[in-house]
């Protein structure tokens, strides 16, 4: 463990803060409601894989805006993005 240089009088210094230049190591995000956090660089196609097995009849939305099948996977994810997910089930 190394130590911090200590700040100046009246600032306050997160201890975890990440060095400047360093990406987070996960991303806090909101999928259907609940906070979830995800590896940094996830992308939708990868998150709506863990969260279903469904190949068909699923629909994810990022903010409020469907994002089509084919662009899941060049969609990263940020921090704060809200995600839905949303799996057609059939029968009564």
């Amino acid at each position: 463990m190394t130590q911090q240089p200590a700040a100046p009088e009246g600032i306050s210094v997160p201890r975890a803060a990440a060095p400047k230049g360093t990406a987070p190591a996960t991303v806090s995000v909101s999928v259907n409601g609940e906070a979830r956090a995800v590896p940094a660089g996830t992308d939708l196609g990868a998150l709506v894989g863990a969260l279903t097995q469904a190949r068909s009849g699923v629909a994810a939305a990022v903010n409020e805006s469907v994002v089509p099948r084919g662009q899941w996977a060049t969609t990263t994810l940020g921090e704060g993005d809200r995600v839905e997910v949303l799996t057609a089930v059939q029968g009564g």
